[in-house]
């Protein structure tokens, strides 16, 4: 069984240069090892996902302009998410705040085509049938 993510987990994105981590506001009024549970609506950007340092994406607008003044060289710019979909599968058992819970599985497409995954889930004791 997955560990239930919380405040804190630890993600990845495909893209990315660095680890970020989950930000999880206390609105849904659960706790996960006393640290605020997270659900699959959790994806909002510079509110939830944080960025991942610089992008390497080349479909992202500012990396594609900065590669193409530096004559074709792939050229990384500062991260800024873009995540309008929330995460998906989520845990289909457990709902919190009316949505599924978000566990270890899950994943989270950006627009400029990274994949963010959650490396750590922030908590270990509580899991999710």
């Amino acid at each position: 069984m997955p560990n239930h993510v919380c405040h804190g987990a630890m993600l990845k994105c495909a893209m990315g240069m660095a680890p970020s981590s989950l930000v999880v506001l206390p609105m849904n009024m659960q706790m996960t090892s006393n640290v605020p549970a997270a659900n699959i609506m959790d994806h909002i950007p510079m509110v939830n996902i944080m960025p991942f340092g610089m992008c390497q994406s080349p479909s992202n607008p500012m990396v594609a302009a900065a590669t193409a003044a530096a004559l074709g060289v792939l050229t990384p710019m500062p991260c800024i998410p873009l995540t309008p979909s929330p995460w998906a599968p989520g845990a289909p058992t457990v709902t919190l705040a009316n949505q599924p819970a978000l566990d270890k599985s899950s994943m989270l497409n950006c627009n400029w085509a990274g994949v963010i995954t959650i490396e750590q889930e922030g908590q270990m004791t509580h899991t999710i049938p």
